[in-house]
């Protein structure tokens, strides 16, 4: 697999804001956020798509939602956030498996967009 951003991130060899990191998982904030809060929830197993994280692998699967619970009470949003995954190379901008943990609305937009989504 290619050497992708997030693998330069993971090595600190790029900057990044970093919000959580332990020996399986990193989160921080997206450089092109579409959210108030948009921050990227990632494995540090190099996984292009979420297609390619073996089935019997429940560590990684598991692991990426107790991390983003993790950060999303860490960072103050874990009362109202959106996760979004694209999966596939067609759909991924960057070709490592990652989550958006995306909140920070204020309650009128919040009530927009969950009526944008019926």
């Amino acid at each position: 697999m290619a050497d992708t951003i997030f693998e330069k991130i993971i090595r600190k060899e790029i900057p990044a804001t970093i919000r959580y990191e332990d020996d399986e998982f990193m989160a921080f904030d997206d450089i092109n956020p579409s959210a108030p809060v948009d921050v990227l929830i990632i494995p540090k197993k190099s996984f292009a798509t979420l297609q390619d994280v073996p089935m019997e692998d429940d560590a990684t699967f598991a692991g990426l939602l107790k991390t983003v619970r993790k950060v999303a009470e860490k960072i103050g949003i874990s009362d109202n956030y959106r996760l979004v995954m694209n999966v596939g190379n067609e759909m991924q901008q960057v070709k490592h498996v990652h989550i958006h943990l995306m909140g920070g609305w204020k309650a009128e937009k919040l009530a927009k967009v969950k009526l944008k989504n019926i």
